[in-house]
C-alpha cells in the first residue's frame, strides 16, 4: 500500500448489538478519516460441539455453503444504511481473531465489540477483542455492548483541564 493511499478502518462484524456499536463507531471514525471501512466478517463450522443423534435439518444448516449464505446475508444486512462512507464487504472462512488480526495489517485502525455471540463462546474460544489488543498491527478500540433499558445518557466532553506538572519522579 503507497503512502499515498489511505488505510481503511477495519471492524468486525458477527450481527451482536456490540459488533452494531463498533460498526456505527468505525463508520463515523471513517467520515472524519476521509477513508473506507472494511467489515470484516468471519464464519467457521465448528462440528466439534454436536453430540449425540443429530437431526437431518441440523446437518443441513451445518453444511459449510449455508453457513456462508447466512454469513453473507448477515453481514449484507449489517452494512445497510451506510450510503455516505465506501465499505468493503469482506467475508471469510475462518477463525474470527486470526480474521482481524490479518486485516489489521493493512489497517489505521481496527475496531471491535466487547462482546460477540455469548460467554459460551468465549469460554470455549477466548475473547475476540482480547486478542485482537495484543495482536493487532495497528491501534484497536473495542467498544462495550450498549446496555438496553436504561436511557440514553447525553455525551458530554469535558472541558480541557490545565496541564498538570508532576513532582518529583522517585
Amino acid at each position: 500500500m503507497s503512502d499515498v493511499e489511505t488505510r481503511p478502518v477495519v471492524v468486525g462484524v458477527d450481527g451482536s448489538a456490540a459488533s452494531r456499536a463498533a460498526l456505527e463507531w468505525a463508520v463515523d471514525e471513517a467520515r472524519r478519516r476521509g477513508c473506507r471501512v472494511d467489515a470484516v466478517h468471519a464464519w467457521h463450522p465448528d462440528y466439534g460441539i454436536l453430540i449425540g443423534p443429530v437431526p437431518a435439518e441440523v446437518i443441513m444448516a451445518m453444511s459449510p455453503q449455508e453457513m456462508e449464505k447466512k454469513a453473507r446475508a448477515g453481514l449484507d444486512e449489517a452494512v445497510r444504511g451506510f450510503d455516505d462512507v465506501e465499505i468493503r464487504e469482506v467475508l471469510v472462512e475462518a477463525d474470527p481473531r486470526t480474521a482481524l488480526v490479518d486485516a489489521s495489517r493493512d489497517a489505521d485502525l481496527l475496531v471491535v465489540g466487547n462482546r460477540g455471540h455469548g460467554v459460551l463462546a468465549e469460554v470455549i474460544l477466548g475473547s475476540v477483542s482480547k486478542y485482537c489488543v495484543h495482536h493487532a498491527a495497528c491501534p484497536v478500540v473495542v467498544l462495550r455492548e450498549p446496555r438496553t433499558g436504561e436511557p440514553e445518557q447525553e455525551r458530554h466532553i469535558p472541558e480541557p483541564a490545565l496541564p498538570l506538572t508532576p513532582g518529583p519522579l522517585l
